[in-house]
């Protein structure tokens, strides 16, 4: 293995572990800079292009944290796992993990990222990010109408 691609699985894992750290703190700004410009959201009945739409998601989702009880949750805790990354060039990779998703109640839900990453001027970024839902608890934080 190359230098170069050690760099880039690197960058990689702290790419989504800044996505989850600045998402659950509601740090949009920071969290949207993790995008290409042009990227794409895909999230269960909605795909976002770009970072406004993302943004607009973001902060959807932000005003609505209240659960199917119609509570709010004190926290949000996003968590991923086995995380694999596929280099496939010095400015391309794919790659996928577990994530699940923990409130003040516990665990609420959790599913699979499938995402491809893009080097832009020497910073890796989502170039598109697929969220899949496997499960939720009842009347938890993902199951809010």
């Amino acid at each position: 293995m190359e230098h170069w691609e050690l760099v880039a699985r690197e960058s990689i894992r702290d790419l989504v572990a800044r996505y989850n750290a600045n998402g659950d703190s509601g740090r949009f700004g920071p969290m949207l800079e993790l995008f290409a410009p042009d990227a794409v959201m895909e999230v269960p009945q909605q795909t976002c292009r770009g970072r406004e739409s993302i943004r607009v998601f973001f902060e959807d989702v932000a005003s609505g944290t209240g659960g199917g009880s119609g509570s709010r949750a004190a926290f949000i805790r996003h968590f991923t796992a086995t995380h694999q990354i596929d280099i496939e060039g010095e400015d391309t990779a794919a790659g996928r993990c577990y994530y699940a998703v923990l409130t003040d109640r516990g665990l609420d839900h959790w599913g699979r990222y499938v995402d491809r990453y893009r080097r832009i001027e020497g910073r890796w970024l989502f170039e598109h990010r697929k969220v899949t839902l496997d499960g939720s608890v009842e009347n938890g934080w993902a199951a809010r109408d």
